[in-house]
């Protein structure tokens, strides 16, 4: 692996080899419009400026709202689709623009579980065809595959009778367990979830999150989880990400994303998720985000949370925020951090992730010193308010 072209998730993330690595992703899709010839006359801004990284046998949370492309940011990273722009690397090796063949071996490593459970499994098909299919693709024999099969129906905690059951025999739990069997046939490194509880009950979401916290111990797998609850996430995770509207607003280790978010837009979410005491839960104090999020064609400048954000200022729509480094492992991209002390904001320092469009200027109102190649690159964009931060207004 190249050290030169390593960008870390956080200081903690370095203490592992990184399996997975995000720089800078952008992904684009073009509007069409015309009869005889389509011309582009804009794009959806689906991901835009995203810089990850996973290392090996740990779990990275992607959350947010729907929309905010967490689940297109999940296929670019098993090259479903091919990046705008910005890299992406497996084991430090580049994967953006790999053609078909060269990408053989990372397919056999990286395997994707989808969100619908009946949708993502062939009803024409029984359990033993959709579980043996990948088995036969990597050139196992009849009989290897049959014992194989029935291995990983007990192993996701499935009858290994149930072979030739077809997928509408089954209840959601169950045909998720036959998805997360087809996803281990290949005995991949990485598995990207995308939303694999959201569809099952509350007592099989728990069940099913059980089963991929046993695996993990058991098999070394590391995993992309993907989910708008954080809930959730909490519970799976290592580090989480919080992204909004293509963007990344906060990355920090699990226990400290919960204790202590900085991120307003994190605080709300986390203020969405119910407490199981009625008393309690109806005493807190609740912050709800006010209107809809922005048209992903022509996002708004600036921090894009800042048409909803209850503690917006002038700068935060005309300069784009650089992710902040705080202790433990803490990022955020926002002009007024919550939940930091002054001490903690005057000793913040730019993050390598940062976007490339964001500027230079930090939570306390002073220009961030050069830290790095990002930081004098061309498309780097600086800013241009006199260094001056507004005041917040007086929270609501």
């Amino acid at each position: 692996m190249n050290d030169d072209s390593q960008v870390q998730a956080g200081p903690e993330a370095g203490s592992q080899p990184l399996l997975l690595q995000a720089e800078h992703v952008q992904l684009y899709f073009p509007i069409k419009y015309g009869v005889l010839v389509d011309r582009t006359v804009g794009v959806v801004h689906a991901v835009d400026d995203v810089s990850l990284s996973l290392p090996e046998g740990q779990t990275l949370g992607i959350v947010g709202e729907s929309g905010c492309g967490k689940s297109t940011l999940a296929r670019c990273m098993v090259r479903l689709l091919e990046p705008t722009g910005g890299t992406m690397r497996f084991r430090g090796r580049d994967i953006t623009h790999l053609g078909r063949r060269p990408l053989q071996p990372f397919r056999r490593e990286v395997q994707l579980v989808f969100q619908d459970p009946s949708s993502s499994l062939n009803p024409r098909k029984r359990v033993g065809q959709i579980v043996g299919t990948p088995l036969q693709l990597q050139g196992v024999g009849r009989d290897a595959a049959r014992a194989r099969v029935r291995e990983l129906l007990d192993r996701v905690g499935l009858n290994p009778e149930h072979v030739n059951r077809f997928p509408h025999e089954f209840s959601g739990g169950q045909r998720q367990r036959i998805g997360v069997a087809r996803a281990l046939a290949v005995n991949p490194k990485l598995i990207v979830l995308d939303e694999p509880v959201s569809a099952l009950d509350v007592s099989v979401q728990a069940q099913v999150i059980n089963l991929l916290d046993d695996l993990q111990d058991d098999l070394g797998l590391s995993y992309v989880f993907i989910a708008h609850d954080l809930s959730v996430v909490r519970h799976v995770s290592d580090q989480i990400a919080v992204m909004y509207l293509g963007k990344l607003m906060e990355l920090s280790p699990s226990a400290e994303l919960y204790r202590k978010p900085i991120h307003p837009y994190t605080q709300a979410l986390l203020s969405a998720i119910p407490i199981p005491d009625p008393q309690e839960n109806r005493a807190r104090e609740r912050q709800v985000i006010a209107g809809e999020p922005p048209n992903p064609i022509s996002p708004p400048s600036g921090c894009r949370f800042h048409t909803r954000c209850p503690w917006a200022t002038k700068v935060c729509s005309e300069v784009e925020p650089p992710l902040a480094e705080y202790p433990g492992g803490h990022l955020a991209a926002c002009h007024h951090p919550r939940n930091v002390s002054p001490a903690e904001i005057s000793a913040a320092a730019r993050s390598p992730l940062s976007p490339l469009s964001s500027g230079q200027l930090m939570p306390g109102g002073e220009q961030a010193s050069a830290s790095g190649p990002e930081e004098s690159s061309e498309s780097q964009v600086t800013a241009r308010t006199g260094g001056a931060v507004d005041a917040p207004d007086e929270e609501p």
